[in-house]
């Protein structure tokens, strides 16, 4: 018998109701042993799982609420069950044993694969990098010169982080990612008219949204360096996202892949918009995409496929990456005149790899030199998930390879000229000034928003007015250079905006 709508509303609100107040209090307790883990399914069977209608009763948004829901509270009884006894994580899937839902008592992951399959995204059977940040935080938006040019949407209507703790670690932490994603959608949707070919490079646009592009990345990089640099007790502490946040993505399957940042497919998009193609990262790609939605397997796929944004520049403008390798500092210097969409190109690459730096940072500050701390003292590494390397198997040494591999681009002989020279040439000085940064930027909407969401974000400079002076005359003003905000598949099908 189907439920009625207002149920089915009333079931969900009682499940993230539950996951709101009552999951941190029995993960803490878990964790502090003031409960046995088997409490944690106890509860959730008896308080959320009981009253579930059945996935084909929901609509898509319905099913993507309760992915986030149920892939928190999954994980969570998959972490107590692998570290209550290490014998465990030879069969993770026996944590849900006792976690049956609605009165046809369907076995937890069955359900589950059915939520997954209700969103009609694709969507893996577990829980995902676009459940827990991009479906789970607020609605982001990201806003220039006055117009909303990227959104990422939330699916609660709460304006509330759910987490695992109810920490304030927790919750900065996700909302950093989401507004970093944000970020990075702006970017790319700034560029990819030039990597669709329906803007030639030669054009005066395509030298305007390579500036923009090349603007925002540095506020992407200023974000994230604002964020690592805050005090512990006001950003977030190594142990507590190796001991408590980190454990959390443990296998609910032995051949699944738990969420990671590594699976952000605006970062992956980047990459390969600016041209990093290695083996391996292809390798690495193509192994998580079982942990991606339809649409951004379909714009990963794309963009592996063709040319990256610098090659499809230098082919337009009849040159090579050997021609420029070769040449003198005063023929580089006439060509880049000739062509300053060169200056902004190799600007935008060279903050992609700076980008990178902060990456590898971050990984190195809240990870790996810990990690090597512990080995030293003789604690090893005995978790759920290992702290010697990233959930989906990235290393340090990889990481570091991959920024060296991003610094190795298609324009780097143009670094003879010097970053003034470049940067008086590409005209970023404007506009770079114009920016408000990364807090004015970002906004998180809907009813209620504000409070403690995004408490940590740099104050916002001034609004970016609409004095910026465009390279082409006689375009029609600012709003042709920046991309309408869409929705998530529209943007990552390719189709344009309405």
């Amino acid at each position: 018998m189907q439920a009625s709508e207002g149920t089915v509303l009333q079931r969900i609100d009682r499940a993230n109701s539950w996951v709101l107040t009552e999951l941190p209090g029995l993960n803490g307790d878990i964790l502090a042993r003031r409960r046995p883990p088997a409490d944690l399914g106890a509860e959730l069977t008896h308080s959320v799982l009981a009253g579930l209608p059945p996935p084909q009763s929901l609509t898509p948004r319905q099913a993507k609420q309760l992915v986030v829901l149920l892939g928190l509270a999954g994980a969570s009884v998959s972490r107590h069950y692998q570290e209550l006894d290490t014998g465990h994580r030879a069969a993770p899937e026996r944590a849900f044993g006792p976690c049956l839902v609605g009165a046809g008592a369907v076995p937890f992951l069955a359900y589950f694969e059915g939520l997954a399959e209700r969103t009609r995204t694709g969507h893996c059977h577990r829980d995902s990098y676009a459940a827990l940040t991009r479906w789970n935080v607020p609605t982001t938006e990201v806003w220039w010169a006055g117009e909303r040019i990227a959104v990422l949407a939330g699916v609660f209507r709460d304006q509330l982080v759910r987490t695992y703790t109810g920490t304030a670690d927790e919750r900065r932490f996700f909302e950093l990612i989401k507004v970093s994603e944000a970020i990075e959608r702006a970017i790319n949707e700034t560029l990819m008219p030039v990597s669709d070919t329906t803007l030639d490079v030669r054009h005066p646009e395509a030298l305007d949204r390579v500036r923009l592009a090349a603007v925002l990345l540095g506020e992407l990089r200023k974000l994230n360096s604002h964020f690592t640099g805050l005090p512990p007790h006001e950003g977030l502490q190594a142990h507590y996202f190796m001991d408590i946040f980190r454990q959390y993505a443990a296998h609910w399957t032995l051949d699944d892949l738990p969420p990671s940042g590594a699976a952000d497919p605006e970062a992956i998009a980047r990459d390969y918009l600016l041209g990093v193609r290695t083996p391996s990262y292809d390798a690495h790609t193509k192994r998580i995409f079982p942990a991606l939605l339809d649409v951004e397997r379909d714009l990963l796929t794309r963009l592996m496929e063709r040319p990256s944004v610098p090659d499809t520049a230098l082919r337009s403008l009849g040159l090579d990456e050997l021609a420029l390798a070769e040449s003198s500092p005063a023929q580089l210097r006439e060509t880049v005149g000739r062509h300053p969409v060169l200056a902004a190109l190799y600007l935008l690459l060279v903050g992609h790899a700076r980008m990178s730096g902060v990456h590898l940072k971050i990984a190195k500050k809240y990870l790996f030199v810990p990690q090597r701390r512990r080995e030293a003292a003789g604690f090893g590494d005995p978790t759920v998930v290992s702290n010697r390397m990233g959930t989906t198997g990235m290393d340090e040494q990889y990481l570091e390879d991959l920024t060296r591999a991003r610094q190795r681009h298609a324009l780097a002989s143009l670094h003879v000229l010097g970053g003034d020279e470049l940067d008086s040439l590409a005209g970023l000085a404007a506009l770079r000034a114009s920016s408000p940064g990364p807090g004015g930027l970002t906004r998180f909407t809907g009813h209620g928003a504000g409070g403690r969401l995004g408490d940590w974000l740099p104050r916002p400079g001034p609004s970016p007015g609409r004095h910026y002076t465009r390279s082409g005359a006689g375009h029609a003003g600012l709003r042709s250079v920046l991309p309408e905000a869409c929705d998530d598949a529209r943007i990552h099908a390719g189709r344009p905006c309405s």
